[in-house]
């Protein structure tokens, strides 16, 4: 079985799994948030990550896809730590960047590639999902409604 799971500073993994949900929900119970909120330290996070570990049991078969805010922050280094020493760091992949549009790439995923080709297509989906939007312009002569 594959699992994805999101670490950030802040509530930023929360909100990203919640909206997981509106898109699907039926894979949720294979995406995890995990966050160091404001006024925690380190300390508290890596209690609330070996408690997590403690509480999920995940079998030697299982593999992760891991979605940080940002590569090197506290949050992916402590839980990377934790994770590595439980001894399933060699059996996931860990992404940095993370946006909406990889988080659902790698939930919707979850059941059709490997670990590997998940991240390489989240990779892809995210970059392209990153992009200025451009305000169309109207003339006086368009009649249509079509923002």
């Amino acid at each position: 079985m594959k699992y994805l799971i999101m670490v950030s500073h802040g509530r930023f993994a929360e909100g990203v799994k919640t909206s997981l949900e509106m898109f699907a929900g039926n894979a949720n119970d294979r995406v995890f948030a995990l966050c160091l909120h404001n006024g925690k330290s380190v300390d508290d996070f890596k209690k609330d990550v070996e408690d997590f570990l403690d509480q999920h049991k995940f079998k030697e078969e299982d593999e992760f896809i891991v979605l940080a805010d940002i590569i090197g922050g506290s949050p992916l280094t402590t839980f990377l730590n934790v994770f590595s020493a439980r001894g399933y760091l060699n059996r996931a992949v860990v992404l940095g960047g993370m946006n909406f549009t990889m988080a659902l790439t790698a939930t919707v995923c979850l059941d059709t590639m490997d670990k590997e080709a998940i991240a390489k297509t989240a990779l892809s989906e995210a970059k392209t999902a990153v992009q200025q939007y451009e305000v169309p312009s109207y003339t006086d002569n368009d009649d249509d409604d079509d923002i």
